[in-house]
């Protein structure tokens, strides 16, 4: 099913953008968690619409757990959580349920359902589905932090035309991914935040809209996390990444800059750190033969721009069958990175979780810990 991924950790979604809640089943959770639940709603927060340079429309995005946690603890059942939708506007979408809206899943769900799909705010191909995903990565996260003391964080390397050079060495310290994740536009030069609001608020007051692209980093993941081929580590993170709306490429390390190298520029040479294993450079972004490295994981992500944008486009009429120009009203996002940022790292947070509790090696935080210093 498509609704359903995972190994040890088993996500399902469900829920529609316009339909009265949408939410997430986690299953695999390790019982005796204790869940920090205003981290949560700080990682919810992230993510959530209404806020400046976003969507108008406002929900307050708080999390109902119905399942798998009792007095603040996970059971170590299937976790159940609820995000009720308060502020939807379906008529927005009512009036032009027949047009096909450029670049978004109107015409491709309405084949694959045969015209029974939710089409009001894109139904369940809507970016709002994230929402419970971001709770299903916070609390990955927190066990993730708290068993190995992994750190997530992440910069935008391009916004438009305005960007900033990739992590470098200096950069991926718990400190500073600590303050990229509290920062409404995360960069690593101060001088891009102002630019990127004004080209933000330039495209929305043009009827346009922006993309850009995210680099992540996780910090202190034990080497031998994932598997060659089918469950490279690669792999698993990719799988999640371009499921979500909007993302369309993936890479790790250096990426697409290996084009550019040889050999003697692109392998990481291995030295000894205090008895601890390291390499010299990371242009393989902490990832060899599909499995965790012991140096900072780091990926890039590809956002588009958002295809809801109120100038005229060139569409078909399903019902009439005609060619006819569309102008999208309702409320949308200008640049759907902002808020695509804590999603991206909750998928890496899944993906690596499930990686851990699915290692048939045995590894622990000790052993861990050990193996990489």
């Amino acid at each position: 099913m498509s609704d359903v991924w995972g190994n040890a950790v088993k996500l399902s979604i469900f829920g529609e953008s316009h339909g009265p809640a949408i939410g997430v089943v986690l299953d695999g959770i390790e019982p005796g968690v204790r869940l920090d639940m205003e981290e949560i709603r700080r990682q919810m927060a992230r993510r959530a619409p209404g806020q400046r340079l976003s969507t108008p429309r406002k929900e307050a995005d708080e999390v109902q757990i119905l399942s798998g946690v009792r007095d603040g603890l996970t059971c170590g059942t299937s976790i159940c959580a609820m995000i009720a939708n308060t502020n939807t506007r379906s008529a927005d979408y009512e009036r032009t349920a027949a047009l096909l809206r450029p670049s978004h899943a109107d015409y491709t769900g309405h084949i694959k359902y045969k015209g029974f799909e939710d089409f009001r705010g894109g139904g369940h191909f809507s970016g709002r589905i994230t929402a419970p995903i971001v709770f299903a990565g916070a609390v990955c996260q927190q066990i993730l932090r708290e068993r190995l003391g992994v750190v997530a964080g992440s910069h935008i390397l391009q916004l438009y035309k305005a960007g900033e050079g990739a992590f470098e060495d200096e950069d991926l310290t718990e400190e500073t991914l600590d303050k990229l994740s509290h920062r409404r536009i995360p960069t690593l030069r101060a001088d891009l935040e102002s630019q990127i609001e004004a080209i933000i608020e330039s495209a929305r007051m043009s009827l346009d809209s922006v993309g850009g692209i995210v680099e992540t980093a996780f910090l202190n993941l034990p080497a031998g996390l994932g598997d060659p081929f089918f469950d490279s580590m690669e792999s698993r993170i990719s799988h999640l990444l371009f499921s979500v709306p909007a993302v369309k490429g993936v890479s790790f390390g250096s990426g697409f800059g290996f084009a550019k190298m040889k050999g003697s520029e692109a392998n990481d040479p291995f030295y000894l750190d205090d008895g601890a294993v390291r390499t010299r450079s990371n242009h393989n972004g902490g990832i060899l033969g599909g499995i965790t490295s012991g140096m900072p994981l780091v990926f890039q992500t590809v956002i588009k721009p958002t295809a809801s944008i109120a100038r005229p486009q060139q569409t078909v009429n399903l019902t009439a069958m005609k060619e006819e120009t569309l102008s999208i009203t309702g409320r949308h996002d200008p640049c759907i990175v902002l808020r695509a940022i804590p999603v991206l790292e909750a998928m890496g947070a899944i993906a690596i979780y499930d990686a851990w509790r699915s290692d048939s090696f045995g590894l622990t935080p000790e052993t861990s810990r050990n193996e990489n210093g």
